[in-house]
């Protein structure tokens, strides 16, 4: 009886087209299988490491600074050592130039005339090195 009932059900598919949609739709993967469980927690992985990484290059590139309040800015830093830093400090009308080391932090000098506000000892903008590298590339092959 089991022959004649498979035969029965595969002449039943193959002329009603619902059943097909249905036998289709059996073969749709369980969301909570394991290969579906990888997938999510590799794009989880991927995700936070994008997040992680991008947060170390705005801290390396000196952008990512919360605004002090009552007049005290950073007005630059240079890097000294892998851990030494030289920092231009604006405290109200007076800059000072402090060494920063772990656990260390001294004043080197307390500058008499201000530095100008502008941005001091920054070069062109990334665009315009790139435009000015792209010129030149452009120039050397024709």
């Amino acid at each position: 009886m089991s022959a004649s009932t498979s035969v029965y059900s595969s002449l039943a598919s193959a002329a009603d087209p619902d059943t097909v949609a249905v036998d289709s739709a059996v073969s749709i993967q369980d969301p909570m299988a394991m290969t579906s469980l990888w997938q999510l927690t590799l794009g989880m992985v991927a995700v936070l490491g994008l997040i992680m990484g991008i947060a170390w290059l705005l801290k390396r590139s000196g952008r990512f600074q919360i605004a002090a309040g009552g007049g005290l800015r950073v007005l630059g830093g240079l890097s000294m050592g892998t851990r030494e830093r030289v920092v231009l400090l604006q405290v109200g009308e007076t800059q000072l130039l402090l060494g920063v080391a772990p656990g260390r932090v001294q004043t080197l000098h307390v500058l008499e005339e201000p530095l100008e506000s502008g941005k001091p000892g920054t070069g062109p903008g990334f665009s315009e090195q790139l435009g000015r590298f792209l010129k030149k590339e452009q120039g050397s092959t024709s």
